[in-house]
């Protein structure tokens, strides 16, 4: 096993729910970007189980790019790209189209500026039709599960500019990057699976 190998314990948790979803709802042919991929777990768990599909894992962390980088390589898939270095709040990102756009357990551990460049990069890629998807934990008519309030208050301790986001704030700004709601789905541990597709 690679040194280089970072491990997120949550992720053997949620992979195969959030499977789940994007079989229904990614296209079966084409290219994949998955912005803050974080160890790497996720996009060769999604890339193994998903063949048809290119997938191009990203992070702005070197270290994290070296760890999805490692998972791909011992993996041996051949549908996984190297690791790109995005950072979701800075434009332009060095990519000029994806079929579909993931981010996984970002949107509440950024800033807001980091969701607001998530959500401009997913308009400016996609295209009509195109899927971004969103997991993790929201706040749904300014509420949310007990948990999730401990959580919150936590991550603002940590930094003032991380917090569980409200889902209609989120609906209202990918609006305006050209991105309308589609539906929500309820996983495990009081998380969501949120898709917007482009207009």
């Amino acid at each position: 096993m690679s040194d280089a190998r970072r491990h997120a314990p949550a992720t053997a948790r949620n992979r195969d729910a959030i499977l789940d979803v994007l079989r229904s709802a990614l296209p079966p042919r084409g290219l994949v970007l998955e912005v803050a991929s974080g160890s790497g777990e996720h996009v060769v768990h999604f890339g193994a189980a998903l063949p048809a599909l290119d997938w191009q894992p990203s992070d702005p962390d070197a270290a994290a790019r070296a760890s999805i980088d490692a998972w791909v390589a011992d993996s041996g898939l051949a549908n996984v790209r190297p690791a790109l270095g995005i950072d979701a709040a800075a434009q332009p990102w060095p990519i000029d189209r994806a079929d579909a756009v993931l981010c996984i357990n970002m949107v509440h551990i950024s800033p807001w500026a980091a969701t607001l460049g998530l959500l401009a990069g997913a308009g400016r890629l996609l295209p009509p039709g195109g899927l971004l998807y969103l997991y993790g934990p929201y706040r749904v008519d300014g509420a949310m599960a007990p948990s999730n309030d401990e959580f919150d208050a936590d991550l603002r301790r940590r930094n003032p500019a991380w917090g569980v986001r409200d889902l209609g704030t989120v609906s209202a700004a990918a609006a305006d990057a050209g991105l309308r709601f589609e539906r929500t789905v309820a996983m495990p541990a009081n998380n969501l699976s949120v898709l917007f597709r482009r207009a």
